[in-house]
């Protein structure tokens, strides 16, 4: 890696107070960064090491004090977005594989784009279609009848399964598995559970990454729908029929029942679970481990299980944590209340 200061400076629009032509060989976090590293500075809890880091440069935001002559500074409005946009310009993953192994086996009725990378012992099925300059690691099997974008990534070991959509520019890490069948049962007679069959298919729009170990099940009918631009961290389960909106995040182990409708912008903490058949509008917010189980119809932040608007939710946990104080400022009044009775019962006595 050999970027120049004013490499960096010019691509962020930043200021150099320093050498421009110093040669940059990493990026890192300011208690980790090394002599040559560029790191950055953005909140008032990490001035404690701007001291001590042994980066060579440094993004801050303007007029910041400039202490020590042997750092090379660059200020930019807002250092930490500087820092992303250098990560996604100068270190974007490059794939290590190239062409289409020999082990790969791709069915003759498939329909291959230009510049895809297919991986060893990849499987893609009859009707496939793979768009142009997508990437297929190792392993990843896609079953019969199902598209596939351009300058899609698909990590090793993903299954795909028959008839499912997805767009381009989506990204899916190892492991997971798009287009399972839903949790379909009924009982019959003998009070036996009998499986439902799952005809329906999934739908991921453009610019959707899903993380490792995620589960998107296939619709009973229709389909499951994952919107542009949505973000799905790791451990993550939607079930079938649900639709997510566009840029919609989900952070792990969140978990969605069927046929539940999320709406646009909405972002959920790790852990949060959303029964089925309900509705959540767009923009809202639920806190970790958030427990939502009817349809939440005015968007904002809510927290708790069951989750409600997370001013209502905190001013009740402050309440819960008190509960042993309340408990003995009750018995101290009803200690009180019983001392007045009894002097009020002897007032009367001895009238």
């Amino acid at each position: 890696m050999k970027i120049t200061v004013q490499e960096v400076a010019d691509l962020v629009n930043g200021k150099v107070y320093g050498d421009p032509g110093f040669e940059i060989k990493n990026i890192s976090k300011i208690r980790e960064a090394k002599e040559g590293d560029l790191t950055f500075l953005y909140i008032s809890a990490y001035e404690k090491f701007l001291d001590s880091t042994k980066a060579s440069v440094i993004f801050v935001k303007p007029d910041h004090p400039k202490p020590r002559k042997d750092l090379i500074y660059i200020e930019v409005p807002e250092p930490d977005k500087a820092f992303q946009q250098l990560i996604i310009h100068f270190f974007s993953y490059l794939p290590t594989i190239t062409g289409i192994d020999s082990t790969a086996s791709v069915h003759p009725t498939a329909k291959i784009g230009e510049n895809v990378i297919i991986g060893k012992n990849v499987v893609i099925s009859e009707d496939c279609s793979i768009g142009d300059s997508t990437i297929i690691y190792h392993n990843t099997i896609i079953a019969e009848s199902t598209t596939i974008g351009s300058n899609c990534l698909l990590y090793a070991n993903v299954s795909i399964y028959h008839d499912c959509k997805i767009g381009n520019n989506v990204i899916i890490h190892a492991n997971t598995v798009v287009g399972s069948d839903g949790f379909g049962y009924m009982y019959n007679d003998k009070g036996e559970l009998i499986k439902v069959p799952q005809i329906g298919d999934v739908i991921i729009e453009d610019d959707v990454e899903l993380g490792s170990n995620v589960s998107i099940d296939r619709a009973a009918l229709g389909s499951t729908i994952i919107g542009k631009g949505v973000k799905i961290d790791n451990l993550v389960q939607i079930a079938h029929n649900v639709e997510v909106g566009e840029n919609s995040s989900f952070s792990g182990q969140v978990g969605i029942a069927g046929s539940t409708i999320v709406g646009k912008n909405c972002v959920f903490g790790g852990q949060v679970g959303l029964s089925g058949h309900i509705t959540v509008v767009d923009g809202v917010m639920v806190g970790a481990q958030g427990g939502v189980s009817k349809s939440l119809t005015k968007p904002g932040k809510y927290f708790g299980s069951p989750a409600k608007n997370y001013r209502v939710a905190f001013k009740e946990e402050a309440h819960i944590r008190n509960l042993e104080n309340y408990s003995k400022q009750i018995k101290e009044l009803e200690a009180k209340v019983k001392k007045l009775e009894e002097s009020l019962n002897k007032n009367k006595e001895d009238i």
